[in-house]
């Protein structure tokens, strides 16, 4: 079973989350439509600018928590390294 590590963004250069999921396609729903109260849906966080596949859910969540500890600039270069322009990876 796959498992993705993802970064989400309300707009190019704007308010960022990271996450994973076993369910990339369930979870992005979950956030487009706002079904879970918290940071993504006051923020309006919902665009997949960057994604990255496991097999491992242990690695995934390692992955993740790295992520997270990164600052700001260092998610940003790592979106334009892959998706320079910021598209939404889930249309």
């Amino acid at each position: 079973m796959p498992y993705y590590v993802y970064i989400l963004a309300s707009k190019k250069n704007g308010v960022l989350y990271t996450g994973v999921t076993n369910n990339l396609t369930r979870r992005l729903d979950e956030h487009k439509r706002g079904m879970n109260d918290g940071f993504t849906r006051q923020y309006y966080v919902h665009k997949l600018v960057y994604v990255e596949r496991y097999q491992d859910v242990n690695a995934a969540i390692r992955r993740e928590k790295c992520i997270k500890k990164w600052n700001r600039q260092w998610k940003v270069k790592r979106i334009e390294s892959l998706n320079p322009d910021w598209n939404d990876l889930a249309t």
